[in-house]
C-alpha cells in the first residue's frame, strides 16, 4: 500500500517539468518598471548640482575646483535607486537604467565622475551653461560648492564667488572618528 502511494507521489512530482531558470546561461531580461542604477549624460548636464541637493543617500558630491570647472562625483555603492536625482534634473541628463547585474568587488566600477567646464557671466562672474541660460535660475541654486570627493562627505559649504581659502579649508577635512 505505501508502495502505491510513493509511486502516485513520485508521477505527480514529475508532471510539472522543470521550475528553474537556467539563469546565469539564460538570463530573463529586467521588468520595464525596474529602477537600476542612474546614468548620466553629461552633455545635457548644466552642473546645477540639484541631484547632489535632493540625493538622499548623499552619494551625488559636487565640487568647483576653480572657476571654471565643476567635478561631480556619483558613488553608487551608497545609492538606493530612489530616482529622486532624475526626478529633480532640470535638463532629464539622468536616467534611471534597468540593469540590475552590477555586482563587483572594485568600488571604481560603480562610481562615475563627470568634469564640466562652466562659462562665466563677464559682468557677474557668475557660471551658466551657454546653450542653456535659464536652468540654474528655475532650480534657484546659485554659488560654489566645495564638497569633499577623497572623503566622499557632502559639505554644505557654498560661496557666492570661487574661494580658494573655501576650497583648501574642505580639502582638509577629514570623516570622525570613534573615541575609545
Amino acid at each position: 500500500m505505501w508502495l502505491v502511494s510513493k509511486i502516485k507521489q513520485i508521477l505527480m512530482v514529475m508532471k510539472p517539468g522543470v521550475v528553474t531558470l537556467d539563469y546565469p546561461n539564460q538570463p530573463i531580461p529586467a521588468p520595464d518598471t525596474l529602477r537600476g542604477p542612474p546614468t548620466f549624460d553629461h552633455h545635457k548636464c548644466i552642473g546645477c548640482g540639484g541631484c547632489a541637493n535632493h540625493c538622499p543617500a548623499r552619494c551625488i558630491l559636487t565640487r568647483d575646483v576653480c572657476q571654471e570647472l565643476r567635478v561631480m562625483l556619483y558613488d553608487g555603492s551608497r545609492c538606493t535607486y530612489c530616482g529622486r536625482c532624475a526626478d529633480v534634473c532640470p535638463e532629464g541628463a539622468i536616467t534611471m537604467s534597468n540593469k540590475f547585474q552590477i555586482a563587483s568587488d572594485d568600488k571604481d566600477d560603480v562610481t562615475t565622475r563627470m568634469e564640466l567646464f562652466m562659462m562665466t557671466c563677464q559682468r557677474c562672474g557668475r557660471c551658466y551653461e551657454m546653450e542653456k541660460t535659464n536652468s540654474i535660475d528655475r532650480m534657484d541654486l546659485r554659488g560654489f560648492r566645495y564638497d569633499n570627493l577623497e572623503q566622499r562627505a557632502l559639505i554644505r559649504k557654498t560661496t557666492d564667488t570661487f574661494s580658494t581659502d573655501a576650497l583648501a579649508e574642505t580639502a582638509k577635512y577629514k570623516r570622525p572618528t570613534r573615541q575609545e
